[in-house]
């Protein structure tokens, strides 16, 4: 499905997804990634389930801090478990679960108004 949009100089947008990947930001990425305003990152998960807080480096790391985190769950939205909302919130970050789609283009949205957002994106095909 293609959701891109313009985008300031250097800024990581989601073109499109589906066929168990991403375009972002002209590069073809398989399977799920983390996507930073500036930076993409491969992320080893199929599922939900398969997300732990050890994934988040990248997220945790990034500087100046994010302040937003939206998590493309799949085809569908699906809640984040208790534990790992919980860890996020204590680090400032505010988690907002969604289906992958959505959350393409709500990252691609705040990523032209240049906010201090990050999206982990589950691949779907």
């Amino acid at each position: 499905m293609d959701v891109g949009m313009p985008a300031p100089a250097g800024r990581q947008i989601v073109e499109r997804y589906g066929d168990g990947g991403f375009l972002i930001a002209g590069e073809r990425h398989k399977g799920s990634v983390i996507v930073t305003p500036e930076t993409t990152y491969p992320l080893d998960v199929a599922d939900l389930e398969s997300l732990t807080l050890e994934r988040f480096s990248p997220v945790f790391e990034h500087d100046p801090a994010i302040e937003v985190l939206l998590i493309g769950c799949g085809a569908e939205m699906r809640f984040i478990p208790k534990d790992l909302r919980a860890a996020l919130k204590e680090k400032g970050i505010g988690c907002d679960p969604m289906d992958t789609g959505a959350a393409c283009r709500t990252y691609n949205v705040l990523a032209t108004e240049d906010r201090r957002a990050a999206a982990i994106l589950i691949a779907i095909d």
